[in-house]
């Protein structure tokens, strides 16, 4: 059976995702994807062009502006739903993790 598109999302679709809160446009994910994760989390660029095609097909963001070759996007209703999916299923790892490794006692290995 095939996996569904975008059942989980990667770091880079995550935050690229979480960058179109606000209006932006490509250049400015590139920059603040590594500024907001301190260098951790990079996008290239083609990368992120590939993925913000692939989210404008699926609704999950919106072009907002056409300047030239500068396009500017925006998250959508669906995009907004499924950040929030991912970030509850990464905050069930997290507890999942702290469960096992923080609280020894209470689970057997």
């Amino acid at each position: 059976m095939a996996r569904e598109k975008f059942q989980t999302l990667t770091e880079q679709m995550f935050y690229t995702l979480m960058c179109l809160k606000e209006e932006r446009c490509g250049m400015d994910i590139l920059d603040l994807v590594p500024a907001v994760t301190g260098g951790r989390v990079n996008v290239g660029s083609g990368t992120l062009y590939t993925l913000l095609e692939q989210f404008v097909r699926e609704d999950m963001i919106r072009r907002t502006k056409v300047e030239g070759r500068r396009r500017s996007y925006i998250l959508t209703e669906k995009g907004a739903a499924m950040l929030e999916k991912e970030y509850r299923r990464i905050q069930a790892q997290a507890e999942d993790y702290r469960k096992i490794f923080l609280q020894e006692d209470s689970y057997e290995r």
